[in-house]
């Protein structure tokens, strides 16, 4: 299999278990989705979030475990 036609009608004669399968592997293979700017953001945010939780600051992991099912409900 060579060309992207041979591909595409492997792919669809595929049980939809193993296309399922298939396309989860092939998302995995993505690279990340978020700009630099994002990426820098969201690592902040991580850093904060640590310096918080070092600085005792946030809840217990038994607490958002309580949390979680209004969480969810939402």
């Amino acid at each position: 299999m060579s060309t992207l036609a041979e591909i595409q009608d492997a792919v669809a004669r595929l049980p939809s278990n193993e296309r399922k399968a298939l396309q989860l592997w092939l998302n995995s293979q993505s690279g990340p989705e978020l700009s630099a700017e994002e990426e820098q953001r969201l690592l902040r945010s991580l850093d904060k979030a640590t310096r918080d939780i070092d600085a005792g600051k946030g809840v217990s992991i038994e607490e958002v475990r309580k949390r979680v099912g209004s969480w969810a409900g939402k």
